[in-house]
């Protein structure tokens, strides 16, 4: 239980950062005040795209700061195709999101689950899905829009390739080893 929710914008840029101070109750019975802060990012949603016959997947390599700030000597990412729902239902963004990012224009997604993506720090819920694509679909270049400085690679590669990148921790990225992890465990029934 919760009482006495304070919060204080600390920044307000891309998204907003937040000091929120509050009291919980304790199993003790005692009413204890925390102060954390809340990186408010908003809720995303990330797309698994399979070509059910050739058994391949869709997936993109942009430069992620954070990252580079963190470790990542080129401060890229092997990601799935994703992005902020922006006041939108999470199916209609990642419709859009995989014509914007990788070039292709699907029709009908699958909802998997959600999840909360840092719950130490972050507000931010992903959306899951899983797509399937085929060369006819393919209707632009992709590579995301150059207005919100997006520079992304289109990478098409074998199941088995990724599956092998992520075994050796050349894929780092959560929302895409989630992913990945549920396409080896439902191998069957996702490729023919």
């Amino acid at each position: 239980m919760i009482r006495n929710l304070q919060e204080t914008i600390l920044h307000k840029g891309w998204k907003s950062l937040k000091s929120v101070c509050f009291d919980i109750l304790k199993k003790s019975g005692n009413w204890q005040t925390e102060t954390r802060q809340v990186y408010d990012t908003g809720d995303a949603a990330a797309i698994l795209l399979y070509d059910r016959v050739r058994r391949t997947l869709i997936l993109t390599r942009q430069f992620r700061i954070n990252t580079y700030m963190n470790g990542n000597a080129t401060g890229t990412l092997l990601e799935v195709c994703a992005g902020k729902l922006d006041g939108e239902r999470p199916e209609d963004c990642i419709i859009r999101e995989v014509r914007e990012e990788t070039g292709y224009s699907i029709g009908e997604v699958q909802k998997l689950f959600e999840a909360y993506i840092g719950p130490g720090a972050i507000t931010e819920i992903i959306h899951f899905f899983l797509g399937q694509y085929d060369e006819t679909m393919k209707t632009g270049d992709g590579g995301g829009l150059e207005e919100e400085g997006e520079e992304i690679e289109v990478i098409e590669m074998h199941f088995d390739e990724a599956w092998a990148m992520l075994l050796r921790n050349e894929i780092r990225d959560t929302k895409t080893i989630a992913l990945l992890q549920y396409a080896k465990l439902n191998e069957a029934v996702l490729f023919d």
